[in-house]
C-alpha cells in the first residue's frame, strides 16, 4: 500500500493509474501525428504547450471517466474481463461526451473529429492491454510484501475477519509467531513455534512486514528483537495500523483511546477547515448548476404521483457537528403517514413506504439533493459521516465505544462510509459504517474528499448502497 495524501492506496492501482495517465497523453499525441501525417503540422513552443494541454485534458477526462465507473475502485471485483470491458466502453463513452461538451464549451481545445476518434480508439486499445496485464500479474505472489506476525493469541485471530479478497491484497502471510505466555487462538497449521531470534526468523521466511498482534505488550514484549528488525530495514506495524491500511477502517476491536491519543490524524486546522469549506461551496454551487433541471422533473414527478396532497420536500432533525441538531431536506420518498405512530424506524430493503417515484430516486440518490441547500447553510459539509436521527444517536452512543467522534466533523451527503458500505439498518451495521468514518476522519484531506466524491458517482450509476 502507497500513502497519498494521508490515504491508502494499492500500489498495484497506482502504479496502474499512472501507467495509463501516460498512455492516455500518449494515445492523444499518437492520434493526432497519424492524422495529420500528410499535412505540416506547426512548429514552436505555443504548438507544442497547446497539444501537451490538450493531452493532459484529454487523460484528465478519461481517467475521471474510468473512476467514475469503479475502474479505480479497491472493492472491484474482476473474476470477469467481460466485466471489466463492459466498465471500460462504459467510461470511453462517457469521456467522448464529456469531451464533447468541453470542445463546446472551449473551442481552442478541440482536436477534430478524425484526431479525437483515433486518439480513443489508441486509448482503448492500450488500456484494455494494461488492465489484462494487470489483471493476470498484480496478485503473483512474488509481488506481494511477505507478512509476519508476532502474536497468536485473541489480537491475531482478529485477522481471521478479513474475508474478502480485496482485504488480503497485496501481501502474503507467512505465519504467526508464537508469544510465550499467550493462549493460542488462530489455526495451529499457522503458528510458528521457534526458540530463534525473531531476526533469524525473518531473514529465514524472507519477511518484509512484521505485524505486531500480542495481547499483553508490557509482559512480552521482545523489544530488542524487534528493533533489530526494523534496524536491518523491516517494516514495523501495529495491528490497528494494518487494519487500517488493508480495509480502509479503522477496526474497533484494535482501537484503543491511547492509539487515538498518539496516532498520526485527526487533525482538524484553521486553513484544513478553511479549505473543506471553500470546496463544499464550490462544488454544492457546481452540482446545483447542473442539476436544477432533474430536481424541477422529480419534484413534478412527487407532486403528480400524491396528487398534490402533502409536501415535495422531506424536513427531518439529524444530528450534527459537536452534536448539534438540524434540519436536513429531501425529496420526500415515503407516504405522507410513514410514521404516523411516531416511532422512528430505519429502512428496509423492501420498504412499503416508499413510493414508486420514491424508490426510483432513492436508487439513483436523486433525493439527497436538496440537501444541497443544507451545505450552502452551513449545516453540512459535502463529504463527511451520514446524519443520524436523534432517537438512533442516543441508542448507537450507548452501545457503540467512540460514536461520539463522529459528530466532531459536519455530516455529509456522501462520504467514505456510504460508499465503502451498504445502507446501515441495524446496530451492526453502524458499528461497521463508523469504522469507515474514523477511517475517513482519521485521513482527511482534499483529495480524499475528491477521490471520495468520484466513487459516489460509481455508486449512483450502478445504484448502488441505496435504500
Amino acid at each position: 500500500m502507497i500513502r497519498l495524501f494521508r490515504h491508502y492506496v494499492p500500489g498495484s492501482m497506482m502504479m496502474l493509474g499512472l501507467g495509463e495517465a501516460i498512455l492516455l497523453f500518449a494515445a492523444l499525441l499518437l492520434g493526432v501525428q497519424i492524422r495529420f501525417s500528410d499535412m505540416p503540422i506547426p512548429r514552436g513552443d505555443v504548438h507544442s504547450q497547446l497539444l501537451a494541454a490538450k493531452g493532459l485534458v484529454f487523460a484528465a477526462v478519461v481517467l475521471a471517466s474510468m473512476s467514475t465507473m469503479g475502474l479505480y475502485w479497491r472493492h472491484l471485483r474482476a473474476d470477469s474481463m467481460w466485466h471489466v470491458l463492459l466498465r471500460l466502453a462504459g467510461a470511453f463513452l462517457l469521456a467522448v461526451l464529456v469531451l464533447s461538451l468541453l470542445f463546446y464549451v472551449f473551442p481552442g481545445l478541440s482536436l477534430g473529429r478524425g484526431a479525437l476518434l483515433l486518439a480513443l480508439l489508441i486509448a482503448f486499445s492500450g488500456v484494455l492491454s494494461a488492465r489484462l496485464l494487470h489483471y493476470h500479474f498484480a496478485d503473483h505472489d512474488a509481488l506481494k510484501a511477505r507478512v509476519l506476525v508476532v502474536g497468536a493469541g485473541r489480537k491475531a485471530s482478529q485477522l481471521e475477519s478479513l474475508r474478502r479478497r480485496v482485504d488480503w491484497h497485496g501481501f502474503k502471510l507467512v505465519g504467526y509467531v508464537h508469544v510465550r505466555g499467550e493462549h493460542d487462538a488462530v489455526d495451529g497449521g499457522k503458528i510458528i513455534h521457534t526458540e530463534q531470534p525473531l531476526d533469524r526468523l525473518v531473514e529465514e521466511y524472507r519477511i518484509d512486514e512484521i505485524v505486531v498482534a500480542i495481547d499483553d505488550r508490557r509482559k512480552s514484549f521482545p523489544v530488542d528483537e524487534i528493533l533489530e528488525c526494523k534496524m536491518k530495514g523491516v517494516q514495523v506495524v501495529d495491528l490497528a495500523t494494518f487494519f487500517e491500511r488493508q480495509t480502509g477502517k479503522l477496526k474497533l476491536e484494535a482501537v484503543h483511546p491511547s492509539s487515538l491519543i498518539f496516532c498520526d490524524g485527526f487533525s482538524q486546522a484553521v486553513l484544513r477547515k478553511s479549505s473543506k469549506r471553500f470546496f463544499d461551496i464550490g462544488a454544492s454551487l457546481l452540482l446545483l448548476f447542473f442539476a436544477w433541471p432533474l430536481m424541477l422533473v422529480t419534484a413534478a414527478a412527487i407532486a403528480l404521483e400524491s396528487r398534490f396532497r402533502g409536501p415535495i420536500l422531506y424536513r427531518q432533525v439529524r444530528v450534527g457537528r459537536f452534536g448539534e441538531p438540524f434540519e436536513v431536506l429531501k425529496f420526500r420518498s415515503m407516504n405522507v403517514d410513514a410514521e404516523r405512530d411516531g416511532q422512528a424506524r430505519w429502512a428496509d430493503a423492501s420498504d412499503s413506504r416508499i413510493t414508486r417515484v420514491g424508490g426510483f430516486i432513492r436508487t439513483f440518490r436523486i433525493d439527497e439533493l436538496p440537501q444541497l441547500i443544507n451545505v450552502l447553510r452551513g449545516d453540512m459539509s459535502f463529504v463527511g459521516p451520514r446524519p443520524e436521527r436523534p432517537e438512533f444517536v442516543e441508542q448507537l452512543r450507548q452501545e457503540i465505544p467512540f460514536y461520539d467522534l463522529r459528530h466532531k466533523v459536519a455530516p455529509g451527503i456522501t462520504g467514505w462510509a456510504q460508499i465503502s458500505y451498504p445502507y446501515g439498518a441495524s446496530v451492526r451495521d453502524a458499528v461497521e459504517k463508523l469504522q469507515y468514518d474514523l477511517y475517513y476522519i482519521k485521513n482527511y484531506s482534499l483529495l480524499f474528499d475528491f477521490l471520495i466524491l468520484l466513487q459516489t458517482a460509481h455508486a449512483v450509476v450502478w445504484g448502488k448502497g441505496a435504500r
